[in-house]
């Protein structure tokens, strides 16, 4: 249940935004017609920055959001420009370009944003549209909405300088007509990539938090079909009181808990982020026992909180979530309920 293998083979600089997207990253933040200014509620701790991210996307995923922090960038700011990454690399089948379709060979996209504050935006089903986190932040700095979803996410990306591309790498492409050949929609499950979201929650040091979600969704699925990555309060919740989580896997079943919500009201009540973690998975397989005897069946959650303690939780041995803390780098492999 790792990985994928291009994620354990790829050099660092193969998985770095081209040129070419590096150039349009910039061009993108330095043009903004609105900047939200630095998060307030947070408490001046005068410590390192600290990062997290759901699986090992590699350490200029974390890096990056950590030294934009640390050059006296703002915490959405790092959590936008690290999700960004990822969503740019055609290798990565379950974020952005290279994502797999659905069902009508379509590739389409969720992402949220959001705060410690509470101030939060998100895309649902969108096409077209490289980096849908970045509309995700505009939807939350120039609108009074939460949710743009399909044609209208698109027009207000289109409308905010986003240019149209065809998502659909020719690796994509090839595994989609594969699948079309095999005729049996249960091959959804079978697959082990179908679960892989970029989940990524950062704290600065002063204590503002902020987090980012970004998915291509399950591989195959219905044609309009959304996952928890988009939901706030499902793949995603943070507040500067308290702390962030997020999640990976399978969506419906961490929507059907509100799993990043709860985990951090659990933190409320004085849980440690391991344990948050944990109950929250356990409150999954509690309520929806059908999970316990389905194949490939994954949810993993990561979380910290403001005293800048981390965890993480899984269903089935595999899931790692990387932390950057202190100018160090680490890989965590999460504790599991089953093998």
């Amino acid at each position: 249940m790792n990985r994928r293998t291009f994620i354990k083979t790829t050099s660092l600089a193969g998985v770095a935004v081209t040129a070419t997207n590096a150039a349009h990253l910039t061009s993108h933040i330095a043009h903004r017609e609105l900047q939200l200014s630095p998060a307030t509620g947070g408490q001046a701790t005068n410590k390192s920055p600290l990062v997290i991210n759901t699986w090992d996307y590699k350490q200029i995923v974390t890096e990056t959001a950590y030294q934009t922090m640390s050059n006296g960038g703002s915490v959405l700011d790092a959590v936008e420009k690290a999700v960004m990454i990822p969503e740019a690399d055609p290798e990565i089948t379950s974020v952005g370009r290279g994502g797999f379709p659905d069902k009508d060979g379509k590739v389409t996209l969720d992402a949220s944003i959001m705060d410690g504050n509470g101030n939060c935006g998100s895309v649902v089903f969108l096409e077209h549209i490289l980096y849908p986190v970045s509309v995700a932040r505009l939807v939350m700095e120039k609108t009074q909405h939460v949710y743009l979803a399909g044609e209208g996410a698109l027009q207000f990306a289109l409308q905010n300088g986003f240019a149209k591309e065809n998502l659909l790498t020719e690796k994509a492409k090839k595994e989609y007509e594969k699948w079309l050949l095999e005729s049996n929609d249960e091959s959804i499950k079978k697959r082990k990539e179908n679960h892989d979201t970029i989940g990524l929650i950062a704290m600065d040091a002063n204590g503002n938090m902020a987090g980012a979600c970004s998915s291509s969704g399950m591989a195959w699925k219905i044609r309009g079909r959304v996952g928890d990555s988009p939901i706030i309060g499902a793949g995603l919740y943070v507040d500067n009181e308290v702390g962030a989580a997020t999640a990976t896997g399978i969506g419906e079943a961490v929507i059907k808990v509100c799993g990043s919500f709860l985990i951090v009201e659990l933190m409320r009540q004085g849980k440690s982020p391991q344990d948050a973690c944990q109950l929250a998975l356990e409150r999954i397989l509690h309520k929806q026992p059908k999970y316990k005897v389905e194949n490939n069946f994954l949810v993993g959650f990561c979380a910290f909180n403001k005293d800048g303690e981390h965890g993480g939780f899984c269903y089935k041995k595999g899931f790692e979530y990387s932390v950057y803390k202190e100018g160090k780098f680490e890989v965590v492999k999460s504790k599991y309920l089953k093998d």
